[in-house]
C-alpha cells in the first residue's frame, strides 16, 4: 500500500506543476485565439485550470502531504510545442491558426485526462474516495475541455474548406478567361 500511495503522490506533484505551466500557458493562447468563442473557451479553461490546482492542493492536505510541484516534462513539451504552433502560424491565415491552436490545445487536454484518470485510479485502489472524488471532477472538467475544442473546430473547418472550394473554383475561372 506504501508504494502504491507513493506512486500517487508522483503522479499528484507531477499533475500540480502540468497544472502551474498551463496556468502560464493559457493566456498566450487566447490572446492566440482569432475566433472569439475559441478566446472565451481559453479565457474559461484558464479559470478552470486555477480551480485545478487548489483543488490539487487539497488533494495533497487531505493525504496529508506537502503540495510539492515536480517537474512536469511532459507538459513542457506539449506548452512548448504550443508556443511553436502559435509562433508559425502568426500573420496567417486566422482560420488555419486557431485550427492549429485547437489542435496543440486538445494534445493538453489529453494529456490531463490519461494523468487525472490514472490518478484517480491509484485513489480509488488505495481507498482515497475523497481525493478520487476530487480528481474525478478535475476529470471531467478536462474531457469538457476537450470536448468543447473539438465543437469549436467543426465550424472552422467547414469555414476552411468552403474558402478551398471558392479559392479552386476562382482559379479554375481565371485560367479559362
Amino acid at each position: 500500500m506504501n508504494r502504491l500511495n507513493g506512486l500517487l503522490i508522483d503522479d499528484l506533484q507531477d499533475l500540480l506543476h502540468a497544472e502551474m505551466q498551463l496556468v502560464e500557458a493559457l493566456p498566450k493562447m487566447a490572446e492566440s485565439a482569432h475566433h472569439p468563442k475559441l478566446r472565451e473557451a481559453f479565457e474559461k479553461h484558464l479559470t478552470q485550470t486555477r480551480g485545478q490546482v487548489e483543488r490539487l492542493k487539497k488533494v495533497f492536505e487531505l493525504l496529508g502531504e506537502k503540495a510539492q510541484p515536480k517537474p512536469c516534462r511532459g507538459m513542457k513539451g506539449l506548452v512548448e510545442e504550443g508556443e511553436e504552433v502559435i509562433e508559425g502560424y502568426e500573420g496567417e491565415d486566422e482560420i488555419a491558426a486557431d485550427l492549429a491552436v485547437i489542435g496543440a490545445a486538445q494534445k493538453v487536454e489529453h494529456y490531463e485526462i490519461a494523468a487525472y484518470g490514472t490518478a484517480r485510479a491509484l485513489a480509488r485502489q488505495i481507498g482515497e474516495r475523497e481525493v478520487a472524488t476530487l480528481l474525478s471532477h478535475s476529470l471531467g472538467e478536462e474531457e469538457s475541455s476537450d470536448y468543447l475544442l473539438t465543437e469549436l473546430s467543426k465550424p472552422l473547418l467547414q469555414d476552411a474548406l468552403l474558402e478551398e472550394q471558392s479559392a479552386s473554383v476562382n482559379s479554375k475561372k481565371s485560367k479559362r478567361a
